[in-house]
């Protein structure tokens, strides 16, 4: 019987990281980025305003306003009877390719994201003057009522960074918002490791779709769903997801589909018993074998070949629900990750235990349970057992019990590690 880290070194000696592809910025999100990123142009590419208002030129206005009323603030119009009155030499919407030079007693409406004017240093905020915000008509003329300091209310070009300056960097999982920064610095396509492509079969001729009506010793298909969804959130990309009867030649037609992906994964079909399809199929080129934990003592692992003659990685869940769902966190997710580009370690915590339960003796035990304010209990009132459904969607984490523990009591430490803060 193999323990965990040796089954885990296994599995991972199968998988390799995937090579990197060039795909457009929206494409390749919940992939690995493969290149550093570095600004193309200044970001801002050029002065611009922070706010709708009117560029300034500060000395013009240093007179206005005494006293500390920010309208933008929630106040009102300072009492002050200090005023300067500017002349409006234009107006400058964001995306202006032409704008007016500011001179002495002068000014331009301008809208945020709008480049600054020639001549100008600053911008007064609506607020500030007697204009009304929102109005489509230029004023000829606009009163200001406070003055603003040199560079207010201005981004500067490169403000943000710089040409050439490294923004993003090499290993950061590309999301929506990597993706609108690479766009910001000027790029279309960036060079990611893509997500692996993952393909589910789960097996057992008892199974039926969920919400159908269950036959004599049929059982909904739940497997399909829990591997697929878990996969998903391992950052794989599920390309199919099936349930496959135990007929050896409909599960090799399955598994030849199956073969499109980079990853294949089966539930059931790897124990001991006289309908075991996978290990009937598959016998020669995946190896299957015993891991000391409790649940999901059997497991099968190998490759199998794609008709481009790539060896494709093949992990055998145990079919049983619990079995399978711990079995896809040690050993389907830190392959998904390998092939991703990503670190495959859990992140472990220790907690109090609150409820005690039994161990599993002979094996390490991986039991679901509820972790709350560092206290932890079973998340099933019968505690550890592949049968026990309803613990999954109750738990939030796993517990690692080692081996020699037979019993775990109220006020003892354990490790776990969390299921609900994966992404």
């Amino acid at each position: 019987m193999l323990t965990v880290e040796e089954y885990l070194q296994k599995v991972l000696s199968l998988g390799a990281q995937l090579p990197a592809q060039k795909l457009p910025i929206a494409a390749g999100i919940g992939g690995i980025l493969a290149e550093d990123l570095t600004a193309r142009f200044p970001v801002p590419p050029f002065d611009n305003s922070a706010m709708d208002g009117f560029a300034v030129r500060a000395a013009d206005i240093a007179t206005a306003g005494n006293d500390d009323t920010d309208p933008c603030a929630g106040g009102s119009a300072p009492s002050s009877n200090q005023t300067v009155v500017l002349k409006v030499v234009g107006d400058i919407p964001a995306g202006a390719q032409q704008v007016p030079s500011i001179g002495a007693g002068e000014c331009a409406r301008i809208m945020t994201g709008a480049p600054l004017p020639p001549g100008s240093d600053s911008v007064v905020p609506v607020e500030l003057t007697d204009h009304t915000a929102g109005k489509n008509e230029v004023p000829q003329t606009v009163t200001i009522y406070d003055s603003v300091t040199h560079g207010k209310h201005v981004r500067r070009k490169a403000e943000n960074c710089a040409v050439g300056e490294k923004v993003l960097p090499a290993g950061l999982l590309w999301t929506p918002a990597a993706a609108s920064s690479a766009a910001s610095l000027g790029y279309a396509e960036v060079s990611l490791i893509p997500r692996p492509r993952v393909a589910v079969l789960a097996t057992g001729s008892e199974l039926v779709a969920p919400g159908q009506p269950l036959g004599f010793g049929q059982i909904p298909d739940s497997n399909s769903i829990l591997v697929t969804e878990l996969c998903k959130q391992f950052g794989a990309e599920v390309i199919m997801a099936e349930a496959v009867s135990d007929d050896p030649k409909l599960f090799s037609s399955a598994l030849c589909r199956a073969a499109e992906a980079d990853i294949v994964v089966t539930t059931g079909g790897v124990s001991a018993g006289a309908y075991e399809v996978v290990r009937q199929v598959t016998e020669g080129e995946v190896q299957f074998t015993k891991v000391a934990m409790q649940p999901g003592k059997p497991q099968a692992c190998g490759t199998i070949q794609a008709a481009d003659s790539r060896k494709i990685p093949l992990l055998g869940l145990p079919g049983n629900p619990v079995s399978a769902y711990i079995s896809a966190w040690l050993f389907v997710r830190p392959l998904i990750e390998l092939c991703a580009g990503r670190k495959t370690d859990l992140e472990l915590e220790e907690v109090v235990v609150e409820v005690g339960w039994r161990g599993a003796k002979k094996r390490r035990q991986y039991i679901p349970v509820i972790v709350e304010n560092k206290w932890v209990r079973p998340a099933h009132r019968l505690g550890s057992g592949s049968h026990l459904v309803a613990s999954l969607a109750l738990s939030n984490a796993i517990a690692i019990i080692p081996a020699e523990v037979a019993e775990i009591s109220p006020g003892e430490t354990v490790q776990i590690f969390r299921t609900d803060r994966f992404s």
